[in-house]
């Protein structure tokens, strides 16, 4: 039985905190060939994951927050938001789930947010995501003006 509990979280989140990227994943399946890919994610405020779709192959993908808040938001095929749902158990917010071949991103609105992540797999790097050419690419020195951007338009 794997168990999923505030020591887990606390451990995963620690680590989060303390990496550049400040978001790190704890998975639960055994490789990344399984057929479905099932993680942990803590992400601290100002981790930035660049807008992304899965396509070829095509796949889902579902958030449940665990603990805190994220900024959960979709775009059309320019970059404009299409639809965005805040995630936040104590407001009865539990999940979201995309549906293949829509680009979306996640931002974390409070320290010590993780979310539990399902995703068809298998998981390759080369083929996992398909990033958003309209959007900054991690590393960029535009990302922290794009996310306030964004977190603007939704009123955050």
């Amino acid at each position: 039985m794997i168990k999923i509990d505030d020591d887990l979280l606390d451990q995963i989140s620690a680590k989060a905190k303390s990496v550049k990227r400040l978001r790190m994943n704890y998975n639960f399946h055994q490789d990344y060939d399984d057929p479905i890919n099932r993680m942990v994610n803590a992400m601290e405020p100002g981790t930035y994951l660049q807008p992304h779709k899965h396509e070829n192959p095509d796949r889902f993908e579902v958030f449940l927050v665990l603990r805190g808040r994220f900024a959960v938001i979709t775009f059309d095929e320019q970059g404009n938001i299409k639809d965005h749902f805040i995630l936040d158990a104590r407001d009865g917010k539990y999940g979201v789930e995309i549906p293949e071949k829509t680009y979306h991103t996640l931002l974390s609105l409070e320290s010590g947010s993780v979310a539990y992540e399902i995703k068809a797999g298998p998981y390759s790097p080369l083929t996992a995501k398909n990033f958003a050419p309209w959007a900054p690419a991690e590393g960029n020195p535009a990302v922290e003006t794009y996310m306030k951007s964004l977190l603007k338009l939704i009123g955050e």
